[in-house]
């Protein structure tokens, strides 16, 4: 066993502060492992937020040494335990209490994007044709547990807090799921431009580096949409198409 010191962040809205914590780890700990053995031990009304303790909920997100992470998937063994640890709420969001904050501003963002609305059908059963490489395209992105870490890392919600302008890379993902669908025919670049804000997006991928389904958001995602957006409303033939295409 090895006695670690932890620095964990205690407080709700109003106010708070680090406070010192000593707990003994064992071999093949994890952060969770640790925050559960100081409310036992010393912190008994200290709030946490956990679920499945298998980084497939995205309940324990935090930052641990000051990168986001889920505390379930962070073992002890891969940090400098001579030196203390500290676990704090993510930044991006209100804090409720202690280690959780409060994510429901990014639920309300789910329920503004267009949903799916799919094309008529190919035959008369009512069935559609679809290329395999059509569908794992979009795949990837059905891997988010909305751990909300890419939000936490996003400068523009983090350190801009332009939450009213800008939706971050989780809902990016979620649009390019949608858009990149083989079946949807909705039409979202115009909400993506104005009312989403992907236009501050300026890809430094700290997003894709924090996500713990190792998403491709930036590469796969951001930047394709992007690369719509500018096709759909900047690109001057489209603008001269348009001059020039009669009216209904």
């Amino acid at each position: 066993m090895t006695q670690v010191n932890f620095k964990i962040w205690r407080g709700d809205k109003e106010s708070g502060e680090f406070k010192e914590y000593q707990t003994e780890v064992t071999e093949g700990m994890v952060v969770l492992d640790a925050i559960h053995q100081v409310q036992a031990e010393s912190a008994n009304d200290l709030a946490c937020r956990w679920n499945c303790k298998a980084g497939k909920c995205g309940s324990c997100s935090a930052e641990i040494n000051g990168m986001p992470k889920l505390m379930c998937m962070t073992r002890l063994n891969d940090m400098n335990l001579d030196e203390p640890i500290s676990v704090e709420p993510m930044r991006a969001f209100p804090i409720i209490k202690d280690l959780v904050s409060d994510v429901s501003w990014n639920y309300r963002v789910k329920e503004k994007i267009k949903p799916f609305k799919p094309r008529k059908p190919d035959n008369p059963d009512g069935s559609w044709n679809i290329q395999q490489q059509d569908v794992d395209r979009v795949q990837e992105f059905r891997k988010c547990i909305e751990c909300f870490l890419c939000q936490d890392v996003c400068h523009v919600l983090r350190d801009h807090e332009k939450h009213e302008e800008f939706i971050g890379p989780r809902y990016f993902v979620y649009n390019a799921a949608l858009e990149m669908h083989p079946l949807d025919v909705e039409d979202r670049l115009p909400d993506l431009k104005k009312s989403q804000g992907i236009g501050y997006c300026n890809i430094t991928k700290c997003c894709t580096k924090v996500c713990p389904e190792h998403i491709t958001i930036t590469d796969n995602a951001i930047i394709p949409l992007k690369e719509r957006v500018v096709d759909e409303f900047y690109d001057p033939l489209t603008k001269l198409f348009r001059i020039f295409k009669p009216k209904k």
